[in-house]
């Protein structure tokens, strides 16, 4: 198949499994690195329509099954990693880290201090509506600005996205490259104390040396005494695992971790059918155990490995 010409970088069955924090994953059909918001709207604008495209982060929150991704990854890089700060608003390229985004903000004053411990993105932040902590992007997003699949630039509002826990309603096949967030002024001082502060929670209770995908499986909502469903009263993934006996299980290279049982790792050779099939597993034994079925906080996409 013949893509349309680029300025940046557009390789063949590219390997993904380095672009991944749990490292596994097989080939996308092609992987294209756009140098800026003209390169990647033009090839979108050109790319036959019936070609699928899946944007893709710094893989901080993905599983790609072993045989890999039938589509056109698109990664953005340094061409869309500028933090800017104006009065309380911090604009951010989508490739620019979550935890920098956060201390550039707090140097200049604003707080945006929940970034700090996501792991990830901003594009990924955004479309994940990524919290901490109890705050949410919802809560200081302002716009964000994409690029269509038809090649069109595009500016998101609140509404666009329709926040909620942990999703939004990005369109398939759209990327987002930039977002503005508000923030409260705070002392940069205090800010900073702030972050080093979430940054020790962090560290004392999530595996942050072993390789994971941040938190595998979302907290479902709590019931009522009356048994109806009940957002305030949220039910935490990790205690569902413990009562499931599930804290430290295995499945070939993959665990779920020791130190926090609502993260999966890969603990040495893991295959992503490994991964997959664990969490599978896990939420089986909750079923049984609770009658609550938990539901996929990491993204999984791809085709399982040949036969």
């Amino acid at each position: 198949m013949k893509l349309p010409e680029v300025r940046g970088t557009l390789t063949a069955d590219r390997p993904l499994a380095d672009l991944t924090w749990l490292r596994v994953g097989g080939p996308a059909d092609w992987l294209f690195q756009p140098v800026d918001t003209e390169d990647l709207s033009q090839f979108l604008a050109a790319l036959d329509p019936a070609v699928p495209v899946f944007p893709m982060g710094v893989g901080s929150n993905l599983i790609v099954r072993d045989g890999g991704i039938r589509a056109v990854v698109i990664r953005l890089g340094r061409g869309f990693n500028a933090i800017t700060v104006e009065g309380n608003r911090v604009t951010a390229g989508a490739a620019a880290l979550d935890a920098h985004v956060a201390r550039r903000a707090a140097e200049a004053g604003v707080d945006l201090t929940f970034l700090r411990t996501i792991p990830g993105a901003i594009g990924g932040a955004v479309r994940m509506n990524a919290g901490c902590y109890g705050t949410y992007v919802a809560d200081h997003f302002v716009s964000a600005k994409a690029v269509a699949r038809d090649g069109r630039v595009v500016t998101l509002t609140a509404e666009d996205l329709n926040f909620r826990y942990r999703q939004t309603d990005v369109p398939d096949g759209m990327v987002i490259i930039e977002a503005t967030f508000e923030g409260e002024r705070g002392d940069p001082a205090a800010l900073e104390a702030r972050m080093a502060e979430q940054l020790a929670r962090r560290d004392a209770s999530q595996p942050t040396k072993e390789r994971s995908a941040g938190s595998t499986f979302r907290n479902p909502a709590g019931f009522s005494s009356t048994g109806r469903e009940d957002d305030t009263h949220e039910l935490k993934a990790w205690k569902l695992i413990d009562d499931a006996g599930m804290r430290g299980a295995r499945l070939g290279g993959a665990q779920m971790s020791e130190k926090h049982s609502n993260f999966l790792i890969n603990a040495g050779g893991a295959t992503a059918a490994d991964l997959e099939g664990l969490g599978e597993e896990v939420r089986k034994r909750v079923l049984q155990n609770s009658g609550i079925s938990l539901e996929w906080e990491i993204m999984r996409v791809g085709e399982p490995a040949a036969d």
